[in-house]
């Protein structure tokens, strides 16, 4: 790898397609300047600082993942409280449709109103759906997400679930919540994101126990995390033997860091490049075919 390696040149070494990213984050404009701001001051929470290197326009992201040799992507948005999930879900399937390339993302929340619009978004064609625990502060295994649990799980539609501790720990943060929704709900096709940073053990067991689990890359084994959150050398075998279930997930725009350095955190595990082939493209576009099938 050279100083000025581009995405697009992991990829043609590899021989890919392209790359699938099932962590990627576009929300309405208002709330997405929110998320900015938080990372401008996220400083007292970490003790690091976090320069986003692609604050850009709506346009101009979409155009960079193209760019980077992204053949499909996320919208991941979330709801900080009642009332918000069904307005985010309605401006996803729009971005959706004006955007072929990314996986239709909707949302949740537990509120009365869950149970109808998580139905409402897969009758819309949502591929893909995202739930923060640490944002919403919220306990999956609340009654009132019991049945949309159930739906989505018969549905067969995975579920990026931010539930790790890291960057700061939340009330439901942590294995034993997701745990005990995976214990109600077996069949459910849980993507633990961040690789579950920092508790990378405990959800690595989880993956193990569930056939539906998976983890993605979000930001694990950059430079960054590792002085953050370093991942466990002892695990590195098991990080090989689930290679079938890791997905690539970046966090653009959100990044402190060019986009190029996700990979080359993944590259220097030494995991070989038949791992990395599934990780980047051929673990996501089994998950989602045929959708990213290409």
């Amino acid at each position: 790898m050279t100083r000025d390696e581009q995405p697009r040149d992991v990829v043609e070494r590899l021989g890919l397609p392209g790359l699938i990213d099932v962590h990627t984050h576009f929300m309405p404009q208002n709330v997405l300047d929110k998320v900015w701001a938080y990372f401008d001051v996220v400083g007292p929470l970490t003790g690091l600082e976090w320069p986003i290197v692609y604050r850009e326009e709506e346009e101009r992201r979409v155009a960079l993942l193209r760019e980077f040799g992204v053949l499909a992507f996320t919208s991941m948005l979330y709801p900080h409280k009642a009332g918000m999930a069904r307005w985010l879900n309605g401006w996803a399937a729009d971005f959706a449709a004006r955007t072929p390339d990314c996986l239709h993302t909707a949302t949740l929340y537990p509120e009365p109103e869950a149970t109808a619009y998580v139905g409402r978004a897969l009758d819309d064609g949502a591929r893909v759906f995202k739930v923060h625990l640490q944002v919403g502060a919220f306990d999956p295994n609340d009654a009132l997400l019991d049945t949309c649990w159930g739906t989505i799980a018969d549905a067969g539609v995975p579920v990026v679930i931010h539930c790790g501790s890291g960057p700061a720990p939340g009330k439901f943060t942590g294995p034993g919540p997701v745990a005990r929704l995976l214990a109600r709900h077996p069949r459910l096709r849980l993507i633990v994101a961040h690789m579950g940073m920092p508790e990378y053990t405990d959800f690595l067991d989880l993956a193990e126990r569930y056939e539906g689990v998976r983890l993605d890359t979000t930001m694990a084994f950059t430079d960054f995390s590792e002085r953050l959150a370093p991942f466990p050398v002892a695990e590195l075998p098991r990080l090989r033997a689930l290679g079938d279930r890791i997905l690539l997930g970046s966090d653009f725009p959100n990044l402190p860091y060019p986009y190029v350095h996700q990979l080359h955190g993944l590259e220097r595990l030494g995991l070989g490049d038949d791992w990395l082939r599934a990780v980047l493209h051929g673990n996501a576009a089994e998950l989602f075919s045929p959708a990213t099938g290409r």
